[in-house]
């Protein structure tokens, strides 16, 4: 029996084949699952999930096209609402968590560039974390919250970056080798770090410009950070610190720069989660930027051109720039994941941190 020359291909390097900017995924079976990815919406965009095509007995294929630099997670799946019928390719080794405790198949286009800040630097002072924990009866869900602590290599006194869902910038984008490479390349002053964890099942409640939340911050995570690391003293530098969060954490991060800028003068907003559609009232964030006086904040953006959240980003975005803020802006080919979010950790903080 001949074997048709794209399953050879498949079985010999892996899928997606990619030529150019065509990207050929492969599958072999009696039947074929349909493909979910971040350049469909996962299934959820107008054309749904995409429908694989026979090409030869056994064999079956689906092509597009992306951008040349583009960074994608797909899912096999025979019912794209049913979790549990995700299938994962059988011709591609590459898996990288959802945040969801399920596994993605990913890869990369031709001309995306490594982001090399991820990676260990002989030589390079690295820093120290240490791990707490915060109580309160009625602040935090639970009652308990993990707050993992940076000291940055300096003797010096830091500014401190607060992380929402510090847990995964901590272990999924590995945040602090990033700032470790950056600070020894000169590149960023030093910068001390509380992350966060967040409150699993009520992190979405937490999230959603959250008064409690600030609340946290400023009577349970600050004081633990004063007593760890050396800090620059935010009352005599006014607005010297920073906030970070990716989604519903970029929206919690915005609204903590907001409310709280004589604190946080500084934000980073990854992928925010601004429109969340639950009732016909205009967001808060929103009516915010509008009435209050524009604080001296400076706002970094950045989005994903492949994601469900772009189209509200760049309204924010739109509206923060027609208020006067100091706001960058960047969108990457991608979608909606950590490993995107790591890779524009360096440009981030060498705009607000440059030394």
């Amino acid at each position: 029996m001949t074997t048709h020359p794209l399953l050879e291909q498949a079985q010999l390097h892996g899928t997606p084949l990619i030529e150019g900017d065509r990207v050929t995924f492969v599958w072999k079976g009696a039947t074929a699952p349909q493909l979910t990815s971040d350049f469909n919406g996962w299934g959820d965009d107008s054309a749904g999930a995409a429908q694989l095509q026979q090409i030869a007995d056994g064999v079956w294929t689906y092509q597009t096209t992306l951008p040349a630099d583009a960074y994608i997670e797909y899912v096999f799946t025979t019912d794209p609402d049913d979790e549990d019928k995700r299938v994962l390719d059988p011709f591609n080794r590459r898996q990288v968590s959802n945040g969801l405790n399920r596994n993605n198949n990913y890869f990369s286009m031709p001309s995306r560039s490594a982001n090399l800040m991820v990676e260990f630097m002989s030589n390079t002072a690295q820093g120290s974390v240490t791990r707490h924990a915060i109580y309160h009866p009625f602040l935090l869900s639970g009652e308990r919250r993990d707050i993992w602590l940076y000291q940055p290599p300096t003797d010096a006194p830091a500014p401190l970056l607060v992380v929402f869902d510090g847990k995964d910038y901590l272990r999924r984008a590995n945040i602090t080798q990033i700032l470790a490479n950056l600070m020894a390349m000169g590149r960023i002053k030093p910068v001390a770090l509380a992350l966060v964890d967040n409150a699993r099942a009520h992190r979405y409640l937490e999230y959603n410009a959250s008064d409690t939340v600030l609340a946290q911050i400023t009577e349970l995570v600050m004081p633990l950070a004063y007593n760890n690391l050396n800090l620059i003293d935010h009352d005599a530098n006014p607005g010297s610190w920073a906030v970070l969060g990716a989604s519903m954490g970029g929206l919690m991060a915005l609204y903590a720069g907001l409310r709280l800028p004589h604190i946080f003068g500084k934000v980073i907003c990854q992928s925010g989660a601004f429109q969340l559609d639950l009732t016909d009232h205009r967001p808060v964030i929103e009516q915010l930027v509008n009435v209050l006086p524009r604080p001296g904040l400076k706002v970094w953006q950045d989005v994903g051109t492949l994601e469900f959240l772009r189209d509200q980003n760049q309204r924010m975005n739109a509206l923060l720039g027609s208020k006067g803020y100091d706001v960058t802006y960047r969108e990457f080919n991608a979608g909606h994941n950590w490993t995107a979010w790591r890779d524009m950790l360096p440009a981030a903080f060498t705009t607000l941190f440059s030394a």
